[in-house]
Formats: structure tokens, C-alpha cells, sequence
């Protein structure tokens, strides 16, 4: 080959991958423009509704793959207030936050909890995680800027095209951070709700999986009332504020293998 051509083939080569690198960027900044307009949607909402199935996805110590599933429902009104339900095969569990108490029940169990919280929902959730080690389930999505919950500790980004949940057209975007895989997907046109969050742990055995599948969104004046009161009942076991139940409690049988 003449040294003509070996440089036009350099030349091309070299073009190719600058083609490709500026592709993956385009890709990238696309990726983060979609969540940020997600979040700046979320963020603007007073009121939020929707209902949710979630998928808890576990290793047992057995090495065998298990999937935990649960429904439940989310009133949010912004900045104080937050009523939550989650129905699974093992428990029940409803809370409440009125912006002064919060009041979580077991309903199967029949306990209840109720202790002093912050005066946010932003708040609230920083304390369930910190100080009780109770994580509320894709909490992130419910803070005020979730773009800064989400991107902090983000290494990768990818735009992955569009997908299709119970009918509505998604942008699906896939992050990733040292410990953990997520991806979300994104309604398209002027209300970019999540449609479905998923997140991978990479650093338990057998990359366990949470999965939460949000339905019949509502926004602002399509939300229902709500008193957010938790009625207690009579007979119901008060427990210590230490005490709180774990929101995903994950029975004995199915105690994860590697998990922390």
C-alpha cells in the first residue's frame, strides 16, 4: 500500500472514531438535558399523585434469584406533607407526614410508630435515610431537585432511545455510579413524569434489582384531597421511636446474600 493511502486510511480511521466520540457526547448531553427537564417538572408540581408497582428483586443466601413484589399509592404536597401506602405478600404499611409528625402503621402487624420530623419532605427523607436507616424506596424522585440527588456520583450516561410502558412513549436514559446501575424511563411531551425507575446494586452478590412502575400520574388540580391523617387503631402497639418499621421489610426466608 503506498504511503498515500495508508494515510488516507489513518485519516479515515481518525475521523471515524472523532464521528463516534462526538456522538456518545451528543448522546450524553441529550441524557442529561431529559432528566433535568424531569426533574424540573417534578420540582414544579405542588401536588403529585400516582399510583405504583414495585419489584424488589433478591439472592438468597441459597443463590437462588427472588422477586418480592408490591403495590402501593403516593400523595405528595409540596414542601410538608407526604401520605404513602405499600401492600406486598409479607406486609402492609401506610405512612403519613403533615409536615410536624410523622406516623407510619403496620397494619398486619398492627404497630404504629409516630415521632417528631423535620419540616420538609426533602428533610424527612434525609432522616429516615440518615438517622433510622430507613430509606424510603426511589426517594430520590420525590425531592425537591432530583437531578442533584440523582447525578452527583454519576460516571456514565446513555441515551438509549425511546421504549413504551402500558402505552406511552418513553425516553430511556441508563446512568451509572460505582456501586449501582439505575435507569429510568421518561413520558415524552409536556409532562415528563418517571414511568419506571429501575436500579441494579452492583456491589451485593448477585446484582439484586428494585424495580418501581408508577401509573395513573396526577399533577396539580387532578389530585385528589387529601387530609393526609393516619387513623390508628385502638388496640394497635406504639412502638419506640427507634423503633420504626423498615418500609421494604424483607422477610427471614429471604435475608439477600452479601447484602448490608
Amino acid at each position: 500500500m503506498g504511503s498515500a493511502k495508508v494515510w488516507a486510511t489513518v485519516l479515515a480511521v481518525a475521523a471515524a472514531g472523532i464521528v463516534s466520540m462526538s456522538v456518545a457526547r451528543a448522546d450524553e448531553a441529550q441524557a442529561r438535558s431529559l432528566l433535568k427537564a424531569m426533574s424540573d417538572y417534578l420540582a414544579a408540581q405542588k401536588t403529585i399523585s400516582f399510583e405504583y408497582d414495585s419489584n424488589l428483586e433478591i439472592v438468597t443466601t441459597q443463590q437462588q434469584k427472588i422477586g418480592l413484589a408490591s403495590s402501593g399509592t403516593l400523595t405528595l404536597e409540596r414542601p410538608d406533607k407526604l401520605h404513602a401506602t405499600r401492600t406486598g405478600g409479607f406486609s402492609n404499611v401506610e405512612m403519613v407526614f403533615d409536615g410536624k409528625t410523622l406516623t407510619l402503621l403496620g397494619k398486619n402487624a398492627n404497630l404504629y410508630a409516630q415521632v417528631e420530623a423535620p419540616d420538609t419532605i426533602d428533610r424527612l427523607i434525609d432522616e429516615l435515610r440518615d438517622k433510622y436507616h430507613r430509606p424510603v424506596p426511589a426517594a430520590d424522585l420525590l425531592m425537591s431537585d432530583p437531578y442533584k440527588e440523582l447525578m452527583p456520583l454519576v460516571t456514565d450516561v446513555k441515551d438509549l432511545g425511546s421504549g413504551v410502558i402500558r402505552g406511552m412513549e418513553c425516553d430511556h436514559l441508563a446512568f451509572r455510579t460505582k456501586e449501582v446501575d439505575w435507569q429510568i424511563w421518561i413520558a415524552q411531551g409536556a409532562r415528563p413524569y418517571p414511568c419506571r425507575y429501575v436500579i441494579t446494586s452492583k456491589k451485593v452478590t448477585g446484582w439484586p434489582q428494585y424495580t418501581l412502575d408508577i401509573r395513573a400520574w396526577k399533577a396539580g388540580t387532578e389530585v385528589a384531597s387529601d387530609g393526609f391523617k393516619l387513623e390508628i387503631p385502638p388496640n394497635a402497639q406504639k412502638l419506640m421511636p427507634g423503633q420504626i418499621p423498615d418500609l421494604d421489610e424483607i422477610p427471614g426466608l429471604f435475608k439477600a446474600k452479601g447484602a448490608k
